[in-house]
C-alpha cells in the first residue's frame, strides 16, 4: 500500500512531533553511515533537540568535534562555496523553476508557431495576424530556410565530386578515337576519307585508295601503245577503235 504523503509542515502536537524527530532522526544516522561507507568518506551528524541535554552525535561527539574543528581551519571561502541556508536554498530552487517555466513557455510557442506555419501552408489568411505572431512566424521561416541551406552545403561536402572528362581536340572530334579505326583494320587517311563523304556513296577503304583511277586515265590523251609498237593514238577512227577496244 502507498505511503501518504507527508505535508512539511510545524507539528502542532507535542507527542507526535517527538515521535517523529526520534524516527526522522534514526533513520538520517542510518543514511549517513551508509553514505559513509559506500563512498568511503568523512561524515558525521550532530543533532539537538529542545528537551534533550545532550546532542544526539554520529559517530561520536569527539569524532564530530574532530571533524567541526577541520571544517573550521579552513579559508572562510572554501568554507561558504557550497553552503546554503533555508533562504538560499528556498532562493535557489525558485530560479531553477522559473527557468524551467522559460523553457516550456518557449517550446509551446514554437509549437503554436509551427502549427500556425503549417496551416498558412494549407492555404489559411495570415492577414489577420498580429505583430507578435507575424515577427515569430517571419523567425521560424528564416530559422527553416537557414537549416535547409546548411544541410545542402553539408550534403554537397560529402558527395565526392567527378573529374572533369579529358578535352579533345577539334581533329579528334572530328575522325573519332583511333583505336576505333585500328581495330576495323583502317588507316588515318581512309578514316579522313570516309568522314569527308557525307552523302553515303560507296565506303573507301585502303584497296580504293590505293587504285590507280581509271576515270583519269581514260580522260588524258595518252596512248594505248606506242605507235612504233603498232599502237593506236586518240584522234579520228583510230582513237575510236582504242575506245572500243577498251570496253570489249
Amino acid at each position: 500500500m502507498a505511503r501518504n504523503k507527508v505535508k512539511l509542515a510545524w507539528i502542532a502536537n507535542d507527542a507526535t512531533r517527538r515521535a517523529t524527530l526520534k524516527k526522522r532522526r534514526k533513520g538520517l544516522i542510518k543514511k549517513v553511515q551508509e553514505l559513509s561507507i559506500l563512498c568511503g568518506v568523512e561524515a558525521c551528524v550532530v543533532v539537538y533537540a529542545p528537551q534533550e541535554h545532550e546532542p544526539v552525535a554520529w559517530p561520536s561527539l569527539a569524532d564530530a568535534g574532530r571533524m567541526m574543528a577541520r571544517f573550521m581551519s579552513l579559508p572562510e571561502i572554501e568554507r561558504n562555496r557550497k553552503m546554503v541556508n533555508q533562504e538560499m536554498f528556498l532562493r535557489q530552487r525558485i530560479a531553477k523553476l522559473q527557468e524551467q517555466l522559460r523553457r516550456q513557455q518557449r517550446e509551446n510557442r514554437e509549437i503554436e508557431i509551427t502549427a500556425l506555419l503549417f496551416e498558412g501552408l494549407r492555404g489559411r489568411s495570415l492577414h489577420d495576424l498580429s505583430i507578435e505572431d507575424a515577427s515569430a512566424l517571419a523567425w521560424m521561416v528564416d530559422t527553416k530556410l537557414r537549416a535547409i541551406y546548411e544541410k545542402r552545403e553539408e550534403l554537397a561536402k560529402r558527395v565526392p565530386v567527378a573529374p572533369p572528362p579529358p578535352q579533345q581536340s577539334p581533329l579528334q572530334m572530328s575522325i573519332g578515337p583511333p583505336t576505333t579505326y585500328a581495330a576495323a583494320g583502317m588507316s588515318m587517311q581512309a578514316a579522313t576519307m570516309e568522314r569527308m563523304n557525307p552523302m553515303g556513296a560507296a565506303p573507301v577503304d585502303g584497296s580504293v585508295v590505293q587504285k590507280p583511277n581509271w576515270f583519269l586515265d581514260m580522260m588524258n590523251p595518252w596512248p594505248v601503245a606506242p605507235p612504233e609498237e603498232g599502237g593506236h593514238v586518240f584522234g579520228g577512227d583510230q582513237g575510236v577503235n582504242a575506245w572500243a577496244d577498251m570496253f570489249h
